[in-house]
């Protein structure tokens, strides 16, 4: 019977000791031990070939010198990795990081220095020599993996075996074990948030026979895929709202601005969602009973919290799984080197979208160069660290992968270069489903989404002009001093100049605000200021819906006709139909939000191809309605039962993913204690985390 993560374990028999001593003699074993070394010698052996063979001022190339200096290689690893790991895991964060890489070339440095040849001399030279072969050695390495996942594999397991063993001695288990420790018999619930991805792309993805985790999942029936409505705004900050603390109508759009404290915010910049938190939490949060969060905008209250943005800070010192991961030369440094690959790859991609004329399309430069290899680097680092607490027996986990949702945003949501990075993301499914074995619990996956994606030519690209410069012609003298970057790509920007009438857009939702009044405006006010700004807007092709209250509550106005949004009379043409039948019930719950513009803007929308025009220079945008992008997913076991017919928002989810861990036993206090928390406690943040 396999020990549970939460009790001693028994004491080692001698029985116990010969089946140890067998296990570690066994014939599949040694051969993969062998089979091993044999390879690491072998990549080894070339990779130093070519790096002297490259380095001006060799002359000798001698194969018994070459083999001698692979050994002398191998001794300098064995003692000095060890020593460096333990350096590494001291440091922790951004010092982890750079000794991460800078180990990997201290080794090949120290073995040419020591190399009895003596073929290479001088700081330089030898600094040089080990990166050529640094990066020789992770091609070499992704190349005899045919591109695939299993060196990955292989150091994830023996990173999982490691804290496995390290837990079992502090529970009072023998100090030296040869046995790998057996999966664990407790139930666990990983959840895994696929950033951007609507549901008609991953069931055409599935059909197409691209996703074979996930196809195989689907159908062999293990698990069923299910749609559910986001809502509005459909961003990360406000679907991680709302799943991991059910506290949606806390943020109204990506952006947005306080006229109490006359702050503009920035939901992905880590000093404002570290404001944001409190407004959220109220200790009953998705992660509540000792979960973890990786990757995400917000804690969900989670016990340990890991790259999350509310709390800024990279793992500490107790997170194994990043030190490993920047110690390996099959992690962090490898990762960097098929990274140059990926931009030389997007280069590619963007020239052939231009060479086709591929349209709508925006320019795939600047810091999107940098952005797609870094969400790659984010990925392979939120699955190390995934590995670290499936071992550690954390009974909650949630991640959020961001790959897909970054190139779709330039890219375009069905394009072949997002497909790449779905199927990126289906492998990371398989390498979790080959590390469960070595976990503490017996995990259940549920994969979601936050929202979904629209695409469509820009504003700009249509009409010539920004939002905010219309607004501007629209309210002279006055001028929008808005914000232009995109607002998924604006982490560390700082405050700007707050005007007078300041656009605050996330994809093709925008909101106005009138910010030199405290409160917020209804029709009549915002006339006297600005006579020309709503029938101006009104009656602009690219503006669908301009959302404003009025005597009678929240009117929607279109080009030709009006929506009430409490009492639903229309007159004229009502412009909520482009948008789908839960268009009205999705801006009423916005007009709720806290923090709402004074004018809310959703772009037109295409009634044939369902193509927005965003606000910001994205081809696949979200944030307001009109196409996929209020179409999320929820991949689930399939005998799991889902309690509402539909799941309409965030708060659904996080009420549904709550029964589903009530169900496993994972919430150590019942809905009864919840509902009495609720009445009895002001909110809070959630009192732990990491670094």
């Amino acid at each position: 019977m396999a020990v549970s993560p939460h009790e001693p374990p028994p004491a080692p028999t001698t029985r116990d000791l010969r089946g140890e001593v067998r296990a570690l003699l066994s014939w599949r074993r040694v051969v993969n031990r062998l089979r091993a070394v044999l390879r690491s010698a072998l990549v080894t052996f070339v990779v130093l070939t070519a790096t002297l063979w490259l380095m001006p001022g060799v002359a000798s190339a001698d194969i018994v010198d070459t083999l001698g200096l692979v050994l002398l290689v191998a001794g300098v690893g064995a003692v000095l990795r060890p020593l460096l790991l333990v350096g590494v895991v001291a440091l922790g964060g951004w010092g982890a990081m750079l000794l991460g890489v800078v180990a990997q070339i201290t080794v090949i440095v120290i073995a040419l220095e020591l190399d009895p040849a003596e073929r290479i001399s001088g700081l330089p030279s030898l600094v040089l020599a080990a990166i050529l072969a640094v990066v020789f050695a992770a091609v070499i390495d992704w190349m005899l993996d045919s591109g695939s996942d299993d060196t990955f594999v292989k150091e994830a397991k023996r990173l999982m075996r490691g804290v496995r063993r390290r837990q079992l001695r502090q529970a009072g288990g023998p100090f030296l074990t040869l046995r790998r420790p057996r999966q664990g018999t407790e139930p666990g619930l990983l959840m895994l948030q696929f950033d951007g991805l609507s549901e008609p792309v991953l069931r055409w993805a599935v059909r197409a026979g691209n996703l074979p985790t996930l196809g195989h999942w689907l159908r062999s029936g293990s698990h069923t895929m299910v749609g559910w409505h986001t809502g509005m705004p459909s961003t990360t900050p406000a679907s991680q709202a709302g799943i991991l603390h059910g506290a949606t109508r806390q943020i109204p759009g990506f952006r947005w601005f306080e006229k109490e404290a006359g702050k503009l915010m920035v939901s992905n910049r880590p000093r404002d969602a570290a404001a944001i938190e409190p407004r959220l939490s109220d200790g009953r949060g998705l992660l509540r009973d000792g979960g973890v969060s990786i990757g995400n905008a917000f804690s969900g209250d989670a016990a340990v919290s890991l790259l999350t943005v509310s709390h800024a800070a990279l793992p500490g010192r107790s997170a194994r799984g990043w030190a490993a991961f920047m110690a390996s030369p099959y992690g962090f440094t490898r990762a960097l080197v098929l990274g140059v690959g990926e931009i030389l790859t997007e280069l590619h991609q963007a020239r052939l979208q231009r060479r086709r004329n591929l349209q709508p399309r925006v320019s795939r430069s600047g810091a999107f160069l940098a952005l797609r290899p870094a969400s790659m680097l984010l990925r392979d680092v939120n699955i190390s660290l995934i590995a670290e607490q499936m071992a550690r027996g954390a009974p909650a986990i949630y991640c959020d992968l961001v790959d897909y949702d970054e190139v779709a945003h330039h890219a375009g949501p069905a394009r072949p270069e997002s497909m790449r990075q779905l199927e990126g993301l289906d492998r990371m499914l398989g390498v979790l489903e080959r590390l469960s074995p070595e976990a503490a619990r017996r995990y259940h996956i549920v994969v979601l989404s936050d929202h979904g994606q629209s695409q469509g030519a820009t504003f700009r690209q249509r009409y010539g002009e920004t939002l905010d410069q219309m607004v501007g012609r629209l309210s002279a003298p006055d001028h929008a001093d808005a914000p232009t970057t995109p607002a998924e790509e604006s982490i560390s920007e700082p405050d700007p100049p707050i005007a007078p009438l300041l656009v605050v857009s996330s994809g093709n939702l925008s909101l106005l605000y009138l910010t030199r009044f405290t409160h917020r405006l209804c029709r009549t006010e915002i006339d006297r200021a600005y006579p020309k700004l709503v029938p101006g807007l009104v009656a602009h092709p690219g503006i669908g819906l301009v959302v404003v209250r009025d005597d009678d509550g929240p009117v929607a106005f279109g080009t030709h006709g009006t929506h009430r949004l409490r009492d639903g009379i229309v007159e004229g043409a009502d412009p909520l139909l482009p948008y789908g039948p839960n268009a009205r019930a999705d801006l009423l719950r916005h007009q709720e939000a806290a923090h709402v513009g004074d004018l809310v803007l959703i772009s037109s929308v295409d009634p044939v191809t369902e193509e927005v025009a965003a606000f910001e220079e994205l081809v696949g945008s979200h944030g307001g309605l009109g196409g996929w992008q209020t179409e999320a997913v929820l991949v689930h076991p399939s005998r799991w039962p889902i309690a509402a017919p539909e799941l309409d928002g965030p708060d659904a989810v996080h009420r549904q993913l709550i029964e589903w861990l009530d169900m496993l036993g994972l919430r150590t206090q019942p809905a009864e204690a919840d509902e009495w928390e609720a009445s009895a406690s002001a909110p809070r943040l959630s009192r732990a985390h990491d670094g």
